[in-house]
């Protein structure tokens, strides 16, 4: 029954900065990657930013130096900051947290990037 919320979308300028958020609704254990996805209109959806339980990351080619995974422990919170944004990066966000027993997913949120 646990249900990951996220927050932080919205509209922004290309060159803006966004901060997307993803808290699940109660702790979850046995976490073996934190991930966030996206899907643009009328395209399948892509993997953006992943961290592995060791903290490594890996991200898509297109977000490299731009995107940045992070977690905080303390507020049971994971993040997304997006740096320079173009409008190729407009897309509904997901986050995911995958474990030994369950995949969770956020339910979206919207991100913006024009002019």
């Amino acid at each position: 029954q646990v249900q990951l919320v996220e927050s932080g979308g919205g509209y922004v300028q290309p060159g803006g900065s966004l901060r997307l958020s993803c808290a699940p609704s109660e702790r979850i254990f046995n976490i073996i990657t934190r991930a966030w996805y996206r899907q643009a209109p009328g395209k399948q959806r892509e993997l953006v930013a992943v961290m592995t339980t060791d903290g490594t990351t890996n991200y898509a080619d297109s977000v490299k130096g731009r995107f940045t995974i992070s977690r905080d422990t303390a507020k049971n919170t994971m993040y997304l900051q997006m740096n320079s944004l173009k409008p190729e990066d407009t897309a509904v966000y997901y986050c995911n947290l995958y474990t030994y027993n369950y995949d969770y997913w956020g339910q979206g949120t919207q991100v913006t990037v024009s002019s």
